[in-house]
């Protein structure tokens, strides 16, 4: 009888303990994908910037070429 609740008890410990790590490594899956994410979003703002500096110097060189 003590034999099936030590095994019974270890089950139980080791599920708990297979728990905790699934939940750890899917913390870490949402974290990863946030910050492929984040650098996602800072490239595209950078593009963005780039292209309205882009612009903006156009328009300067075009307003200095009818002066």
């Amino acid at each position: 009888m003590r034999t099936l609740i030590t095994i019974a008890a270890c089950a139980v410990l080791a599920a708990c303990g297979l728990d905790v790590a699934s939940t750890a490594a899917t913390g870490a899956l949402i974290k990863k994908q946030e910050l492929e994410q984040g650098k996602k979003n800072m490239e595209q703002a950078q593009q963005k910037i780039d292209q309205a500096m882009q612009l903006q110097q156009q328009h300067s060189d075009a307003s200095a070429e009818k002066q």
